[in-house]
């Protein structure tokens, strides 16, 4: 195959791998019951009049599977940070005992259980609209090679290998997904 159509297809992979490597990113905001500092990171902190993520102004641990405990870099900080996780609504509520931040994690309910795995579902979808984007736009390009002068046959192998390209990411989401919903259906 040309250089062109190796080019198309390498950039057709590495926006392909984007969309995995986000839906990943955003499977670890759906929390599926056990305690995490991922949890967190939503959270910004308003330190000297900079937001600041949660994870630079204070250690974050997970003694157990139902608590997260935060202790400041400085002790001041202690009500910002306090205040930043009401502000973020994230359906936690800080207890501040003087040295650190506690917070416990509440079980998940059988009704909200079912609500995190639709919006897993839904994070799948997205994933796969943006591999599709992907797949859309390499045939398009693959569409204007063949105008400029390229093999019909050499653009149509080009086409089926970024549909079996695309056939693998879609896959690789669809079992992303059953582990994730799996582990959020887990009590």
């Amino acid at each position: 195959m040309t250089e062109e159509i190796d080019f198309i297809l390498d950039s057709t992979k590495e926006s392909m791998t984007g969309s995995i490597a986000h839906l990943e990113k955003e499977f670890l905001n759906i929390r599926a019951g056990k305690a995490s500092p991922a949890m967190l990171g939503s959270v910004f902190v308003d330190y000297y009049g900079s937001a600041t993520p949660l994870s630079q102004v204070s250690k974050i641990s997970v003694p157990d599977a139902r608590t997260i405990t935060l202790q400041p870099f400085e002790k001041n900080m202690l009500q910002v940070i306090e205040k930043a996780i009401m502000i973020a609504n994230i359906g936690f509520n800080p207890m501040n005992n003087g040295d650190l931040i506690i917070i416990s994690v509440p079980p998940l309910t059988e009704d909200r259980r079912r609500d995190l795995a639709k919006q897993a579902k839904v994070e799948a979808e997205d994933a796969k609209i943006g591999i599709r984007n992907a797949r859309k736009d390499a045939n398009t390009d693959i569409k204007k090679l063949e105008k400029d002068g390229t093999s019909e046959d050499m653009c149509k192998s080009a086409e089926d290998e970024v549909q079996n390209i695309t056939n693998t990411f879609i896959k690789k989401i669809d079992e992303l997904l059953v582990v994730k919903e799996a582990e959020i259906m887990k009590v």
